[in-house]
C-alpha cells in the first residue's frame, strides 16, 4: 500500500472511530490531523515496510515489534481506546490467545510479567509502565498523558506456554484535546535530566548488531553507584520515527555477575531494522528514583553516527 493510501485509510478509520477531531465536548478547539498518522497493518504480518517519508531505506532486514496488534496466535485487546489529555484515566487491556481466551500466565522477564510502553506518535511523550493483572487476565494502570494526539501502546511479554517466544504487540490510543504537532527532536549524543547528564557513544546500524554505551554523570562527576532497575543498571527502549517500530535492546551484563559495574557506563546491544531516525529512551535508577534520558539518532544512509549537538533531555 503506498503512502497516500495509508494516510487515506487511517484518516477514514480515525474519523469513524473518534469523529473529525480529538477535541470533545462544546467549546473545544478542533484538532489538526497528525502529519504522521498511525499505520494499520493486517493481523498476522511479521514485518512492515517503513514509512517512505521518514527516510527509511527499503525493507526491514531484521524483525521489529509493535507494528501489529496480533502475532503468533496472541492479540492485544485494548479496552481503553481513548483518554483525555491532562486527565488521569485508567488504561486497561487483555492479552488473548488464538481461541479468544484471556491469557493469565506469563514468564517473568526483567522482573516483570509484562512491560507496557506508551509513546506519542511524534515521540515527544514516552512512558514505561508496569500495570497490574487481575485474576481474569485484565491488565490495568492509571495513566495521565500530557498532550492531545495519537499514541501507540506496546505490550512486551512472553506467554508461560512452553516454547513461547517474546512478543511485542501494539495498538493505537487517542488522547482528546487540542492537538499541537511537534517535530522529532534533533539528533543528540548528550541528554540532561534532573541534574544528571547522560552521554551516548555508539551508533545504530541497519541489520547489524552494534554496541551502545551510555555514561551517567552528575555535577560533572561519574555516577558509580547506579541501582538495579528491571534486573539491570539501565533499561533501553528504541522506537523508529514514522511507524514507531519497537526494537528489543538487550543490556550487556547484569548486577551481581561479577563483572558488570554499577556505572557510570551502561552497555547495550541493538540492531536497527532499517535506516532512518530513531528515538532512544534510557531508564536508570539512582538514589531510589528512576529517570529517563532521551536521544535522537540516525541509522543507515542518514548517518551511522549521531552528530554532537546541543544538549537535550526530558524526564518522565
Amino acid at each position: 500500500m503506498n503512502a497516500g493510501l495509508r494516510i487515506t485509510a487511517f484518516a477514514a478509520a480515525l474519523a469513524a472511530t473518534f469523529g473529525t477531531a480529538y477535541g470533545v465536548g462544546k467549546g473545544v478547539d478542533p484538532v489538526v490531523e497528525d502529519p504522521a498518522p498511525a499505520r494499520h497493518d493486517r493481523h498476522g504480518e511479521t514485518s512492515s515496510k517503513p514509512a517512505e517519508d521518514e527516510g527509511h531505506g527499503g525493507h526491514e532486514t531484521t524483525p521489529a515489534g509493535g507494528l501489529q496488534i496480533s502475532e503468533g496466535g496472541y492479540t492485544l485487546d485494548l479496552g481503553t481506546s481513548r483518554v483525555t489529555a491532562g486527565k488521569r484515566s485508567d488504561l486497561s487491556f487483555v492479552i488473548r490467545d488464538a481461541a479468544g481466551r484471556a491469557v493469565t500466565a506469563f514468564q517473568r522477564e526483567h522482573e516483570k510479567e509484562l512491560h507496557l510502553i506508551v509513546a506519542s506518535r511524534d515521540l515527544a511523550t514516552y512512558r514505561h509502565l508496569h500495570p497490574t493483572r487481575a485474576t481474569d487476565g485484565t491488565w490495568s494502570i492509571p495513566v495521565e498523558l500530557p498532550r492531545a494526539g495519537g499514541y501507540r501502546v506496546f505490550a512486551d511479554f512472553t506467554p508461560a506456554k512452553k516454547g513461547a517466544e517474546n512478543l511485542t504487540l501494539g495498538a493505537d490510543l487517542a488522547a482528546a484535546g487540542t492537538y499541537e504537532p511537534q517535530n522529532v527532536p534533533a539528533p543528540n549524543t548528550t541528554a540532561k535530566v534532573n541534574g544528571y547528564e547522560v552521554r551516548l557513544d555508539g551508533a545504530l546500524s541497519p541489520g547489524k548488531a552494534s554496541e551502545l554505551k551510555l555514561k551517567v554523570s552528575r555535577n560533572g562527576r561519574p555516577v558509580t553507584d547506579l541501582q538495579p532497575y528491571l534486573g539491570a543498571y539501565g533499561h533501553l527502549v528504541a522506537l523508529r520515527s514514522g511507524d514507531l517500530a519497537y526494537l528489543h535492546v538487550h543490556p550487556n551484563g547484569e548486577p551481581g555477575d561479577g563483572t558488570t559495574k554499577p556505572g557510570p557506563e551502561v552497555s547495550f546491544t541493538a540492531t536497527a531494522p532499517s535506516s532512518g531516525t530513531y528515538r532512544l529512551f534510557l531508564d536508570f535508577k539512582h538514589e531510589g528514583e528512576v529517570r529517563t534520558a532521551e536521544f535522537t539518532v540516525r541509522a543507515g544512509a542518514a548517518g551511522e553516527t549521531a552528530p554532537h549537538e546541543e544538549d537535550a533531555g526530558h524526564g518522565h
